[in-house]
């Protein structure tokens, strides 16, 4: 069977363990560039390495995943309820006195370089209640648009992801210019920090599959991926930052607390201990007429 763009498929080579979009077909029509489906990698393949994957199979992947996905939505709200009740109890003077509070999350800016990852991500985003801003634009446009883009929603928290992936063949894999978008991740770091140095004033997560962690962190990210140099769920930046987006500005959201409602883990992301954005406000006047 022809395979095309935008077909769904798997590589024999790697026992069909990921399934991929194709995005392009090389000249010659040798090769392909695929897109993970549910990582954030992006890869080269000869044709005859691919196998197609059919509507009833991708159907299948999808249901799997979507289990993984609710799994991590349960516990982060879990987690979420547990930590408004505190504030509850807190901001009610310790419940001597019934008062209605609104909450403030921190809003995101979410800056991905694929279009299919940022609508899944804003669907999710949606779904545990984060105010979020999405932009897609190709991973070497970030460097040259970040601050623009900052400048006009002014977030709280910066998401900066993608695609990636460590290419063996360009060198090894302490040098940063042997991964696909790496660098570019890392510039535009650079470029937010020389204007918002401090860490807590604006948050960043940054990076993609396999990218080059250290110099991510060292660029002033406050969350990347990926320490180990495996691959990582799209999902993944949406479940860390909407934890410090929803967490108090008075508490500080270690690395554990962070990474343990993800899709990944400790394997694929990583950071530096951050303090909540969410603000707490009163009194709420609830309209007589409505019914709770």
């Amino acid at each position: 069977m022809e395979i095309r763009v935008g077909d769904v498929v798997a590589r024999r080579s790697y026992k069909c363990d990921l399934i991929f979009r194709v995005t392009k077909l090389s000249p010659d029509g040798k090769f392909a560039e695929l897109v993970g489906e549910e990582m954030r990698l992006v890869a080269d393949s000869p044709l005859d390495d691919l196998v197609i994957i059919d509507q009833t199979e991708h159907k299948r992947w999808r249901e799997k995943e979507r289990e993984k996905e609710d799994n991590s939505y349960r516990l982060f709200r879990q987690d979420y309820q547990l930590l408004k009740a505190k504030r509850e109890y807190t901001s009610t003077n310790y419940y001597k006195k019934q008062t209605a509070f609104f909450e403030l999350p921190g809003r995101v800016l979410h800056i991905d370089g694929d279009q299919l990852y940022l609508n899944r991500c804003l669907d999710m985003y949606k779904r545990l209640g984060v105010p979020v801003y999405g932009a897609h634009m190709k991973e070497h446009e970030m460097p040259q648009n970040v601050l623009t883009l900052i400048n006009n929603v002014r977030p709280d928290i910066l998401v900066i992801t993608g695609h990636d992936a460590f290419l063996k063949n360009k060198g090894e894999k302490k040098d940063l210019h042997s991964y696909r978008n790496s660098k570019h991740f890392v510039r535009a770091v650079k470029e937010v920090r020389r204007v918002h140095p401090n860490l807590d004033h604006l948050v960043i997560f940054a990076g993609a599959c396999q990218s080059h962690f250290e110099s991510l962190i060292k660029a002033g990210a406050n969350f990347a991926s990926s320490p180990s140099r495996i691959n990582i769920h799209m999902l993944d930046p949406v479940f860390i930052v909407s934890k410090i987006s929803l967490t108090s500005f008075m508490d500080h959201v270690n690395v554990w607390d962070a990474l343990r409602n993800t899709l990944t883990g400790e394997d694929g992301l990583g950071g530096v201990e951050t303090k909540g954005i969410l603000r707490t406000g009163m009194p709420m006047k609830l309209n007589q007429d409505s019914t709770t």
